[in-house]
């Protein structure tokens, strides 16, 4: 399943790759001259995919991101709510 989250002002444009049972995983889409990394939105991009799914369940899953050069890092969630961040794999996987 593949949702985007395009946006004209200054938010992170992603795309949800997959959806686990145990992680989430989305990709940076850019532009970048015209949106946010994603890093640079984490807080955002945690209450948009909560809001845009009625209640995505963050608390019990992880949220990896594929970044603009296309490494995989993780967000880190507290209580439904960006806590910082961990390196991931590297590389991408879905």
């Amino acid at each position: 399943m593949k949702k985007r989250f395009e946006n004209f002002t200054r938010q992170a444009n992603f795309e949800i790759l997959s959806i686990h049972p145990d992680r989430v995983v989305i990709r940076d889409q850019g532009p970048w001259n015209e949106c946010l990394t994603v890093t640079n939105d984490a807080e955002n991009v945690v209450k948009r995919l909560v809001r845009g799914f009625g209640g995505l369940r963050l608390h019990d899953r992880r949220l990896f991101y594929i970044d603009s050069e296309g490494s995989m890092d993780e967000i880190l969630i507290k209580d439904v709510k960006f806590a910082g961040f961990a390196p991931g794999p590297g590389k991408s996987f879905s």
